[in-house]
């Protein structure tokens, strides 16, 4: 539980990223990187939906960039599903450490 409320503040205090957390710590409990990976998901939806109405209630959304940016992200959501279910955890373990690696290199920059 007291991941669970940390991985919600990170979500809703970035925006995002609870992910980033979230798998990790699936991965602690016993879970191979593909259910982390898949549960991640079901995990961020409902925290994901609470920052958004947050977010819309103080006037933060910009709407062009929700549909034109929503748009590409559920094709993506689609292939990275895809694509999760073609690779091997061992390879997923790598490109979930480089794309956490390239995240926090481009924060720095």
């Amino acid at each position: 539980m007291g991941a669970g409320i940390f991985i919600g503040i990170i979500n809703g205090f970035f925006g995002g990223g609870g992910g980033m957390i979230c798998v990790p710590a699936l991965i602690l409990l016993g879970l191979s990187n593909k259910q982390a990976q898949a549960t991640a998901i079901l995990i961020m939806l409902p925290i994901s939906i609470a920052s958004a109405i947050v977010y819309y209630s103080s006037g933060f959304v910009d709407w062009n960039s929700v549909l034109f940016v929503s748009i590409g992200s559920v094709i993506g959501g689609i292939v990275g599903a895809y694509l999760l279910k073609k690779l091997s955890n061992n390879v997923l373990q790598y490109v979930f450490a480089l794309v956490v690696v390239a995240a926090g290199v481009r924060m720095l920059f």
